[in-house]
């Protein structure tokens, strides 16, 4: 189990995660806004100072029964009180609005990394100790940010309350004195000292009681996003599951999920009750060990009820800052592992990145034809599937890929795309901005159908524009939705997600199209109508298809086929 400690690494994960934004492009503002935020809590500190004076000045005037002098304290208190909201309020608002600011930068950094040359995509590969990339960004960051500035304020808040209250306690508690063994034995400020060690014994009470609330925590946050993807996934797989009639299975997964997060979450809630106890205990002996200390000072008459009452004050604030540990235990239990998870999160995505540049394979991107010179293609595990092929693909001659199922084809046409990292050797491309990949499934974004149709890019095209496209597709009936915000990926069927595909590629018109099984939903009636549409509306792009129908042969003038044995490629031409 994991203990929560202060360790000087804890410290450097905490600066990795911190310092990027204090050095960006809005430090300025940053500071400003955390200057304005001190100089808030110093003003509520003095504030505080000032109302432990006044409980002086005011149980003194009860005492003697001042009536004026109440009075005057009750308007000093009104108007102190007032300045104190006023501050308070205030730097809970610049607080957060420092912590939006913070965490809208820190969010964009970690979702442009994650993004970065497909990091997303390599970490199912490279990044097994990564889990739920989606929950780190959204809710650890979120955590982090909040945690790290209201404890840091916390901590500097508690450390100035200390220092402005220290003298008050030491100078009015005065001295204790006792008899031990026949020795007089004399402590000058006993008050502060038995604030202090009432204080450290608590904090290493606390301490000794939640060190193990770090991993709970830890652990915690990882059962609560995996039950939550599983619903996700159980929800983007709806139709899947209805169609296998997986309802049983799919509620085995659930609850095995769910109980796992509860077991977990119970040893949390034993652990904080545990916790609570301490702390409640611990607080409430607070209030009262002071009168109890003082009284006999008080009941001598070596200080008025004032006095009494100041000294109170002044020991609950010293205690206090004295207990800021303890009394936060749990927080910085939940703040450690907050900053183990996005900082193991940010070490692996680094290593993906190191990881996939450890394979060797030379892309350029000036040739007009797409060609490769002895390419090892292979899979995570090392096994070989592509053996030190060359082939060239030449403009203007549509290729089919053709192989035994396993052989290697779409993982070939994701080794051309560069998604692939397990590729070794050289191959030359056109620039990117003339290739396309369609999937077998298409990709469709979130958003209105319009959106959908121009992913990944916006080509401008009027409303009579595109619905001549969705009419050459054969989904024409979609043209009054146009501007409609659906889920499409689960309004449109597989056939109809292809259909749309292929209204992309009319779209962007690409020099070169590569189709992974892009018509296996379609019937072959459909697919002809596809392919013929291609030939002759985008006559200049050259295909490269992968496919098991011998229908396909008729759009294209060679077969690329893999042989899964012997790890190579032949070209074979077609007759028309």
């Amino acid at each position: 189990m994991k203990k929560f400690t202060l360790s000087k690494q804890f410290f450097k994960d905490v600066w990795y995660l911190t310092k990027s934004y204090w050095q960006s492009e809005e430090k300025g503002k940053a500071f400003l806004l955390l200057i304005s935020i001190i100089a808030l809590t110093l003003g509520i500190v003095y504030m505080l100072v000032l109302l432990n004076k006044w409980n002086n000045s005011f149980y003194d005037a009860l005492q003697k029964y001042q009536t004026e002098k109440i009075y005057s304290e009750l308007w000093r208190f009104t108007y102190l009180a007032f300045g104190y909201i006023i501050m308070a309020v205030y730097s809970y608002y610049l607080q957060q609005k420092l912590i939006l600011n913070w965490r809208k930068w820190l969010t964009e950094k970690f979702i442009s990394i994650w993004l970065k040359n497909k990091t997303y995509y390599n970490l199912q590969m490279f990044g097994k100790d990564t889990d739920n990339p989606d929950q780190r960004i959204s809710e650890d960051v979120r955590m982090f940010v909040e945690m790290t500035l209201s404890l840091s304020i916390g901590l500097l808040k508690s450390f100035v309350t200390f220092c402005s209250f220290v003298m008050i306690l030491y100078n009015m508690s005065g001295p204790l004195q006792f008899t031990v063994m026949g020795k007089q034995i004399t402590i000058n400020g006993y008050l502060f000292w038995a604030s202090f060690i009432y204080s450290i014994l608590g904090t290493y009470v606390t301490h000794l009681v939640g060190r193990k609330l770090v991993d709970l925590n830890f652990v915690q946050q990882r059962y609560e996003a995996d039950f939550r993807f599983s619903m996700i996934r159980l929800r983007e797989s709806s139709e899947s599951v209805a169609f296998y009639r997986g309802e049983e299975q799919e509620q085995k997964v659930l609850q095995n999920r769910f109980k796992a997060l509860l077991e977990n979450f119970w040893r949390l809630v034993n652990k904080q009750k545990q916790m609570v106890w301490l702390n409640s205990s611990y607080s409430q002996i607070a209030i009262i060990f002071p009168f109890v200390a003082a009284m006999s000072r008080y009941l001598a008459k070596e200080f008025t009820l004032g006095g009494l009452m100041q000294v109170a004050s002044a020991f609950g604030r010293v205690q206090d800052s004295l207990s800021y540990f303890a009394d936060t235990y749990s927080s910085l239990a939940q703040w450690q592992a907050v900053v183990m998870r996005l900082t193991l999160f940010g070490h692996h995505m680094q290593e993906v990145d190191n990881a996939t540049e450890s394979f060797h394979l030379d892309r350029f991107a000036t040739a007009e034809k797409v060609s490769a010179e002895n390419m090892t293609v292979s899979l995570p595990d090392g096994t070989i599937l592509l053996d030190h092929i060359n082939f060239n693909l030449e403009p203007g001659t549509n290729v089919l890929v053709k192989g035994v199922s396993g052989s290697g084809k779409s993982t070939l046409l994701r080794a051309i795309a560069g998604i692939w990292p397990y590729v070794e050797g050289k191959i030359n491309l056109p620039e990117a901005k003339n290739l396309m990949f369609v999937p077998q499934r298409p990709y469709i974004p979130l958003g209105t159908l319009r959106e959908a149709l121009h992913y990944p890019g916006n080509k401008g095209l009027t409303d009579e524009e595109t619905i001549v496209y969705l009419e050459l597709c054969h989904i024409g009936y979609l043209k009054d939705k146009l501007d409609v915000v659906a889920d499409w990926s689960h309004v449109l069927s597989i056939g109809e997600q292809q259909r749309l595909a292929f209204c992309r590629a009319h779209i962007q018109k690409p020099l070169w199209l590569f189709l992974d099984e892009a018509t296996s939903a379609l019937d072959e009636e459909t697919e002809k109508a596809m392919y013929e549409l291609l030939k002759t509306k985008l006559a200049g792009t050259t295909l490269v298809s992968v496919g098991h129908r011998s229908t396909l042969n008729a759009y294209h003038d060679k077969i690329l086929r893999i042989n899964k044995e012997r790890k190579t490629v032949d070209f074979e031409m077609l007759t028309k």
